[in-house]
């Protein structure tokens, strides 16, 4: 198409049991005035994908990493607005469709980007959980770090819909950051563009078992901490919020067996506001002593 009004981006590698999935779902949305380009970032093997009008495949001979790949798709891109789907993730038909309604309809000053709400499935198609996104973070605002309302999560930025020039003008991905790539970029977007929040599910998050970079511990780990530099800053005007992602960042450590992180990242967070972390902290070991109780109690009753 010489012209699409959104230019779906599918970066990929060394997936093709699950890419097919992904690219499947973005052409099968409900508007028809769209591309999809996947990018592959240097698969060990050639990716066989469907003879199709809207679909273009870009073949890196060497690796980007993850950002560098989507700004790859970005330089390609044609259309006004753009969207990034993980090569293990699959849209709901009306993604595209309510994305750009919204965006439409907005009286918010430009620019305007949106986002919307996802859940989690299993490879039985079960859903294991939902998340919906704040309403709204006016231009200036910078989203993960205000104040969120309860019954939302900021873990729905892979909904992104935004002006391909809006990002670019903020200079795309961050080529440097080989995990935590969404909360980096939307602390330099919300300062400038507003980013609007649909209570809609629109959006399927893969849960395999295959590789994932946001499990790759040592990763997330230097990622965190590149994160942290560069917007120093920002983390600084914002001490309570940003206790608190440390505090969920070290607990993420834990899980994924960086103990060492973990208690390091523990103790930073608490540093940075005892009197909200000290109470996180009891909480999450009571659970855990709740339901080590309950499970014993089962195996032996």
């Amino acid at each position: 198409m010489s012209n699409p009004l959104l230019s779906i981006i599918i970066p990929t590698r060394n997936r093709p049991h699950l890419v097919n999935h992904a690219v499947k779902s973005a052409l099968d949305q409900n508007m028809s005035d769209l591309e999809v380009i996947v990018v592959d970032d240097a698969s060990t093997k050639p990716i066989d994908l469907p003879s199709h009008p809207q679909l273009r495949l870009i073949h890196l001979s060497h690796s980007h990493g993850g950002a560098g790949t989507r700004n790859v798709g970005l330089e390609a891109a044609l259309g006004r607005w753009v969207t990034f789907l993980d090569d293990d993730d699959r849209y709901l038909p009306h993604m595209a469709e309510v994305s750009l309604e919204a965006l439409s309809q907005t009286y918010l000053p430009e620019s305007v980007a949106v986002i919307s709400g996802l859940e989690e499935v299993n490879s039985q198609g079960q859903v294991l959980g939902k998340r919906l996104p704040p309403l709204v973070r006016p231009r200036g605002a910078h989203f993960f770090l205000e104040e969120l309302e309860p019954g939302k999560s900021y873990n729905t930025k892979q909904t992104l819909v935004v002006e391909r020039e809006m990002l670019q003008k903020i200079g795309g991905w961050d080529n440097q950051m080989r995990s935590r790539v969404h909360s980096e970029l939307f602390l330099r977007l919300n300062p400038v563009c507003s980013i609007i929040g649909l209570p809609i599910i629109t959006y399927q998050l893969y849960n395999h078992e295959g590789l994932r970079v946001s499990r790759n511990p040592i990763l997330r780990q230097e990622s965190f901490l590149r994160l942290v530099h560069k917007h120093k800053s920002l983390f600084q005007a914002h001490p309570q919020m940003f206790a608190k992602f440390i505090y969920e960042h070290a607990h993420r450590c834990y899980e994924l067996g960086l103990k060492r992180e973990a208690f390091y990242n523990l103790c930073w967070s608490m540093q940075q506001d005892p009197l909200q972390i000290v109470p996180l902290v009891v909480s999450r070991f009571y659970q855990l002593g709740l339901k080590f109780v309950i499970t014993n109690f089962n195996n032996n009753y």
